[in-house]
């Protein structure tokens, strides 16, 4: 029987410590990809309809928010099928609720937002989120957070009256291109 001293021990729980975060981050990674691209989708969509109907733009968002809520739930029921990892609790449905909440409060009550600047505000607010949860899950968070906050401000400044098409791009394709990056990291 063989022994191995306490220096190679620590380098060995070590090596076993980072291979967990690494499969931790990959498993956060793929369920964020799914996410993120079933979203975009949804997003894309949203945009090119309240271009056509701007009238509807509310009616849409919400059908968006719903049909990706549902679609949330079903990925997450699957993954958790699949992999046993549980990425859709109770406490994170409430703090979605809470969210949408504040940003309704806002954009329907309080803020009395143009058309236009409630179509920036909730790209940016949503991106406010991944670029802090980034902070904890990992750094592609950051860069499609901060990428997508940049250029929904582009197009807030200097795009005219095709800005639901640029956010189409740049929202709904960025998040899915962001999804597809995830899958690969």
């Amino acid at each position: 029987m063989t022994s191995i001293d306490s220096r190679e021990a620590a380098s060995a729980l070590s090596d076993i410590s980072e291979i967990a975060r690494r499969v931790r981050q990959s498993t956060i990674y793929n369920i964020a990809s799914l996410m993120l691209i079933m979203w975009g989708a949804l997003v894309f969509g949203g945009h090119i309809v309240a271009h056509v109907f701007p009238r509807s733009a509310l009616l849409i968002w919400l059908a968006v928010t719903l049909l990706g809520s549902t679609g949330w739930f079903a990925i997450s029921a699957s993954m958790r099928a699949r992999t046993g990892v549980r990425s859709f609790d109770g406490r994170f449905f409430a703090a979605f609720l809470l969210f949408l909440g504040f940003g309704y409060l806002w954009t329907l009550g309080l803020g009395h937002f143009t058309p236009r600047q409630t179509d920036t505000f909730w790209p940016l607010y949503f991106m406010l989120v991944y670029t802090i949860a980034g902070l904890w899950v990992g750094l592609a968070f950051v860069a499609i957070g901060l990428g997508i906050t940049a250029l929904t401000l582009v197009g807030y400044f200097f795009v005219g009256d095709w800005f639901h098409l640029w956010m189409a791009l740049v929202n709904g394709g960025g998040l899915m291109l962001g999804g597809l990056w995830m899958r690969r990291s």
